[in-house]
């Protein structure tokens, strides 16, 4: 959601202003040794942050440690240790701001620097927080035949021995790797901080998270910025929303930089050609990270789409080797996998689901999508996705319960963001947050991709961040 997904006005919707002032401490809230077990240090799961000092690459910064359970349903012993670093500020006026990566797989420490280079002008008002969430980074979930096989890509089609190995090695303590996990981790996090409320700024799927935690603790949060958002019932298993939306980012980059092709034509030419739908898109989502104006897509199709494959094979090795290619602790495919194959919901239904019989129906959803549904691809590209595949395979697993899906967010002051070139979390999505949201703010910025606080050239989402922030 790096992974891993309309309006078409740059600015929508009223700004709600009803937020408090989040309550911080001087320093991080620490702990002695307590009596943890399992994985953890020995410490007392969530009474505090260990181990305070200038982070080893960022010594501007502090780092320690939160250990928290494995279980925190307190049926399975076990403890965590998961790596926090903050800004210095100590006694920010606005609060803490927890900044969520994406994936789920990407830690978030070691990005801890350029994201607050990306937020500078806002941290005299608050103290940023970043922190690994269970299973990324150092602890990261590892499966190296799956990392081979998918790196940071949701798309990318794995090898069956690969799922097969990493279920086996992630065993039954798959489980405990759920977004309901990681909502519960924030919780304690707020508390060792010291905090009444929280400030939080997810990408991608820490949108997903930050919408959880919002529903699950509506109290403990302050305000919400939302950038790429994903769908709010977690990952789409068929990728309906990329799907069509390929068609518009397609054609207004081609327009941008004065193609003279049909490159959405051009692709659904080359999907009924060579049957490889799945592959395209998941190299189009990767490229845009390399070029959000996908300037040498149309050519690469046209050719394709002509009978002359080369350059798209050429394409395809390169978004392999320059996007996808991504160690466990970049981003852990046993983590991606497990968060969700747990949280997700599937034309068979859930992971609780017995294996038997989730194939037939697959088959029977792939039946009933329609070319309106999916083109410029095919059916057969919605239920040939790499995610999707992984979790078909999966085993069975109790899965934990879903938020409601009419459940509103608290009334707090929102902030929904995206990019008109992001392929992975289309602007489109926006539509249903903003529904469940009081007063969002909404803001498309014109020729960015995914992750528009980090990556786009265009300084709008910024702005629009700070903005909102210091409001």
């Amino acid at each position: 959601m790096t992974s891993t997904r309309g309006r078409v006005a740059a600015l929508l919707g009223a700004l709600a202003v009803v937020a408090g002032t989040t309550l911080a401490t001087p320093a991080l809230a620490s702990t002695g040794p307590g009596t943890g077990t399992g994985t953890g240090t020995g410490t007392t799961p969530g009474t505090g942050i260990t181990g305070q000092a200038p982070c080893p690459d960022a010594p501007e910064l502090t780092c320690g440690t939160l250990t928290v359970p494995l279980d925190h349903r307190g049926a399975t012993p076990g403890t965590l240790d998961l790596r926090v670093a903050v800004t210095g500020t100590t006694r920010a006026p606005k609060g803490d701001l927890l900044f969520l990566t994406g994936g789920p797989g990407q830690p978030g420490v070691p990005g801890m620097d350029r994201i607050a280079a990306r937020l500078e002008p806002v941290l005299k008002d608050y103290r940023l927080v970043m922190f690994d969430q269970r299973g990324t980074g150092r602890g990261a979930l590892r499966c190296p035949g799956l990392q081979e096989d998918m790196g940071s890509s949701d798309l990318a089609v794995p090898r069956k021995q690969s799922i097969a190995d990493c279920a086996a090695a992630l065993g039954p303590n798959a489980r405990f790797y759920s977004t309901a996990d990681t909502v519960a981790d924030i919780d304690l996090l707020r508390r060792a901080l010291g905090d009444r409320r929280l400030t939080l700024d997810g990408v991608s799927y820490g949108t997903v998270v930050a919408e959880r935690y919002a529903l699950a603790h509506p109290a403990h949060v302050a305000r919400l910025v939302l950038d790429s958002v994903a769908p709010r019932q977690g990952f789409d298993p068929l990728d309906l929303a990329a799907l069509p939306s390929t068609a518009r980012v397609l054609r207004a980059a081609c327009q941008a930089t004065g193609c003279t092709t049909d490159p959405a034509a051009d692709l659904a030419a080359t999907v009924r050609r060579y049957g490889n739908g799945a592959q395209l898109l998941s190299a189009l989502t990767g490229y845009e990270f390399i070029d959000p104006d996908y300037g040498a897509v149309p050519e690469i199709l046209h050719e394709a789409a002509a009978g002359r494959p080369a350059k798209l094979q050429d394409f395809f090795d390169l978004v392999h080797r320059e996007v996808d290619a991504a160690s466990a602790e970049e981003l852990s495919q046993g983590l991606h996998s497990a968060t969700l194959c747990a949280d997700s919901r599937f034309p068979w239904g859930t992971t609780d689901t017995p294996v038997e019989g989730r194939a037939a129906a697959l088959e029977r959803t792939r039946q009933r999508l329609t070319a309106e549904q999916t083109w410029p691809y095919d059916p057969a590209t919605a239920t040939g996705l790499g995610s999707l595949l992984v979790c078909l395979d999966w085993p069975r697993t109790p899965v934990p319960p879903m938020p409601s899906e009419h459940r509103r967010l608290p009334d707090v002051p929102v902030l929904l963001l995206g990019g008109d070139r992001d392929l992975a979390t289309p602007y489109e999505l926006m539509d249903e947050y903003a529904e469940f949201a009081h007063h969002p703010r909404i803001v498309i910025v014109p020729g960015a991709a995914h992750s528009v606080q980090n990556r786009a050239a265009n300084p709008a989402g910024r702005q629009a961040v700070y903005d909102f922030l210091l409001k």
